[in-house]
């Protein structure tokens, strides 16, 4: 997975800083970063506190956690439905 330079509270302390009235061209060339990245970030991270980027990242976690569960458990239900079938 890609590693990024810059963590998701620097990511929207940028986008306040451009809706605060500093231009988006300043806040890129400020991070060294392309208008294309920002507004990419804008319209992923765009509205958001930090508190919302880090609930939204556990949230994920969580997710993967079940769906890891979900695809174990059914791996096993269709091995014993195929060893109940051999049987019979």
């Amino acid at each position: 997975m890609k590693r990024t330079r810059f963590t998701e509270s620097q990511i929207v302390a940028s986008i306040k800083k451009q809706e605060s009235g500093i231009p988006a061209k300043d806040v890129c060339r400020e991070l060294g970063i392309s208008d294309a990245t920002f507004y990419n970030w804008k319209a992923k991270y765009g509205g958001m506190e930090t508190s919302d980027v880090k609930r939204i990242k556990e949230m994920e976690a969580e997710l993967s956690q079940y769906k890891k569960i979900v695809a174990e458990l059914t791996f096993e239900n269709r091995a014993m439905k195929g060893f109940i079938e051999k049987k019979l």
